[in-house]
């Protein structure tokens, strides 16, 4: 996974507005329309976007056609485009790939606020000043329009009807996403965000959408929904098996590594205040109340894992190598587990230490339930199963608290919120270099 983004934190989220015209003319919201073969479609695509961007868009805009590696007439009509209107660009990219596409264009636009929309434009153009809105005025960091919605009107089929809930349960189920749909083509993000975003990303095709919005969401950025109309173009070259299939090697893919904390999410941090999850509970120090919610349900699953580990280990050896196995890979598993979502430390940064001394903590829940097993054994002799399941889970309970206890004040104390490395926070982001105002076509070649 890409991880090459800068260690400062963002800024907090202002109002365009009051700033649009310190930009020296340039648009305050870039439209991306990522292209392939499409010569038939573009020019009316571009030219009824243009009016309705004229006749409702209350800020400077430019239109920006990508080229994926078309081999028909499509690049020579966006360069005719580009010639006769002023808002309209055009990019020329050798590799095939949307989200190369995306990548590329949004990486080097000079625009606040990106969006990106599909060339057939199946999603109502009314829905595009409420979703980039909210980015306008600061409210959230990404938006995006979804046919899911209660209040959608969508007109398609019902083969891609069924991939598309289907997917979106495999979403939820897999990666814990709440956003509801990941694959509309019409979606806005915040320039500060994308220069951090962008680069996490490692997908270049149809799933980079996805793996854009689980990134975002799991590190606490604010995600706008907006409920569009929807029209399925009959016409689409999408191939549904092959993306599919793409798709899912994608969400295993970006799930393991936030299984690992292989992302530094915490470089998309809010400063203090600006994310709801930073704020101070009154008179409750340093969010003990939510670490300890957190660290009852972590444990709660480890137990139960636990549980059915030793369950499964005691058919082939004695309780004492069962206990033993089974504490240990639940140890393991717990301590990840209670890093990422008790304490709030992300990335690789003192994964390795942070395990070792969880071992440690082991080794005390391992002296304390071996203890009670042997104490056990000696008081009665041959007891039953049941009664070694009883007596582990109140030797795991006297262990719980302690554990919690040396977990926040040596494990994970408060310097280690967000990784070991220090992010200073006066440090600013690069900014991409700016698209020139006189050029508007644009040959990018070899990106990856």
């Amino acid at each position: 996974m890409r991880t090459d983004t800068p260690w400062s934190t963002l800024p907090a989220r202002d109002h365009l507005l009051a700033r649009a015209g310190d930009a020296a003319g340039a648009p305050v919201l870039d439209v991306v329309v990522p292209v392939y073969n499409e010569e038939k479609d573009l020019e009316p695509c571009v030219l009824r976007l243009h009016d309705h961007l004229a006749r409702t868009f209350p800020y400077a805009f430019r239109i920006t056609v990508a080229d994926n590696a078309s081999t028909d007439r499509t690049p020579e009509v966006a360069r005719r485009l580009a010639r006769s209107m002023p808002e309209v660009r055009s990019y020329r990219l050798e590799e095939k790939g949307r989200g190369r596409a995306l990548r590329t264009v949004w990486s080097h636009s000079d625009a606040p606020v990106l969006a990106y929309m599909d060339v057939d434009l199946s999603t109502d153009l009314n829905a595009l000043l409420p979703l980039v809105a909210p980015l306008i005025s600061g409210h959230s960091d990404l938006a995006i329009g979804s046919r899911l919605a209660r209040s959608s009107r969508v007109v398609r089929g019902t083969k891609r009807e069924f991939v598309s809930r289907a997917y979106n349960i495999i979403l939820r189920s897999s990666l814990s996403a709440r956003f509801s749909d990941a694959q509309c083509g019409f979606k806005a993000i915040r320039r500060e965000v994308a220069q951090r975003l962008l680069p996490m990303v490692e997908d270049t095709g149809w799933f980079f959408d996805t793996e854009m919005l689980v990134l975002a969401e799991r590190a606490g950025l604010r995600i706008h929904e907006v409920p569009v109309d929807w029209v399925d173009d009959p016409d689409s070259t999408v191939h549904i098996v092959r993306t599919a299939t793409e798709d899912l090697k994608g969400v295993w893919r970006v799930g393991r590594a936030l299984a690992v904390g292989a992302l530094p999410l915490d470089r998309l941090a809010r400063p203090f205040g600006d994310d709801p999850r930073d704020r101070g509970i009154g008179g409750v120090p340093g969010g003990l109340a939510r670490q300890l919610v957190g660290f009852c349900v972590v444990g709660a699953l480890s137990t139960l894992f636990y549980l059915v580990l030793y369950s499964l280990f005691r058919q082939g050896v004695g309780p004492q190598l069962a206990n033993g196995g089974a504490l240990l890979v639940s140890a393991v598993a717990n301590t990840a587990a209670n890093r990422r979502l008790t304490f709030g430390v992300r990335g690789r940064g003192g994964a390795v230490r942070h395990q070792a001394q969880g071992l440690v903590v082991f080794a005390i829940g391992l002296a304390l339930t071996s203890g009670s097993l042997a104490a056990l054994g000696a008081a009665s002799g041959s007891p039953s199963h049941g009664t070694e399941l009883a007596v582990l889970i109140a030797a795991n309970l006297a262990a719980t608290v302690l554990r919690f206890l040396l977990f926040r004040a040596w494990v994970f104390p408060d310097r280690d919120r967000g990784g070991d490395a220090p992010r200073p926070a006066d440090t600013p982001a690069p900014r991409p270099a700016a698209v020139p105002a006189d050029d508007t076509h644009h040959e990018l070649r070899n990106v990856r």
